[in-house]
């Protein structure tokens, strides 16, 4: 026989299975755990739609790119995904969507992604996708340019920034991060733009946070999916220009590797990176989502949440690495 206590808990469990929901951080009311989902969401990035939901978006080890959304940044449930087996991208045949990157442009979701072949450098590219509804369906506008055409091995990893009126997009993996200028609209290359060479060549996935007038560079160096031989570490630098040069706290450049570390591996995460956007809640406090390796559960990138402070200017991750327990976002 059940306790009725366990009966109750029994019944939300599959109720909120049912519902695809996952709701196992809610029974704690004031904290919640790592991982925020426990099965593969590698590659994370976020955006708060204007329906006051914040949506997420992941690289496809659910197929066709899985959409998750959430009031708390705590309890996500599972929406639906970006594109069909009928509506995916074909421009890299039978590769893989990766790492996307969420915006809102021109009352439009923008949905910038990577499509790959594992050791495809030079065949792979960046393409974009947009939608009414942060849920979709999202209709590709094709690719924005491959390695080859583009003149940089490894073009993934897209992340879009507005400045000054002007819409960019950097991109990169371990052959130098670059920006180039976009369209007005976003959907392609500007005619007549030249790359511009921003980091060297230890990083992939990165992210530009703009604060107090400086620009923080976050990337992830070392290698993102040997298990738990993953060395994947969340690293950052800092510039006064979106176009650097970026360097760690001596001054040291980020064109040479250099740079300081955010988020690194402890006794139950390893292979901490790729991380989202910066999401502020109520208290003006950051937060950041990014994947690792559970020892508990090596199977997967599974999805993580940390509050980032700032220490004499400078973003800090209490501890360079995954909390266990944390109190919840304020929202």
């Amino acid at each position: 026989m059940f306790h009725p206590i366990e009966l109750f808990l029994l019944l939300l469990l599959i109720s909120c299975k049912a519902n695809g929901a996952v709701m196992l951080n809610s029974l704690e009311s004031n904290t919640y755990k790592n991982p925020v989902i426990n099965y593969s969401l590698p590659d994370p990035t976020v955006i708060q739609a204007n329906d006051g939901y914040f949506y997420l978006y992941a690289t496809e080890d659910i197929r066709n790119t899985p959409i998750y959304r959430s009031q708390d940044l705590v309890n996500w449930k599972f929406v639906g995904t970006a594109f069909t087996d009928a509506t995916r991208p074909t421009f890299e045949p039978k590769g893989g969507l990766w790492a996307p990157d969420i915006n809102y442009i021109n009352g439009k979701y923008v949905l910038y992604y990577s499509m790959s072949v594992w050791g495809g450098e030079w065949t792979c590219g960046i393409g974009v996708a947009t939608a009414d509804k942060p849920q979709g369906p999202f209709t590709d506008r094709g690719k924005l340019f491959r390695s080859n055409e583009i003149g940089v091995k490894n073009s993934i990893d897209p992340f879009y920034v507005e400045e000054s009126g002007k819409k960019y997009l950097f991109w990169g993996s371990f052959r130098g991060i670059y920006a180039i200028e976009l369209s007005d609209d976003g959907l392609s290359v500007k005619p007549g733009a030249e790359k511009q060479r921003i980091a060297g060549t230890a990083y992939e996935g990165i992210y530009i946070h703009k604060r107090n007038g400086f620009y923080y560079l976050f990337a992830s160096v070392g290698s993102c999916c040997e298990g738990l031989k993953s060395t994947y570490t969340t690293v950052v630098g800092r510039s006064d220009n979106l176009f650097g040069p970026y360097g760690d706290k001596q001054g040291r450049p980020m064109m040479e590797n250099q740079h300081e570390v955010l988020i690194q591996k402890n006794h139950k995460f390893v292979g901490t990176g790729h991380n989202s956007e910066i999401v502020k809640d109520q208290k003006d406090q950051d937060w950041v989502f990014y994947h690792a390796v559970s020892v508990d559960n090596p199977k997967g990138r599974v999805l993580m949440m940390d509050k980032v402070s700032w220490e004499n200017g400078w973003p800090v991750v209490k501890g360079k690495s995954p909390s266990l327990e944390s109190d919840k976002p304020v929202l």
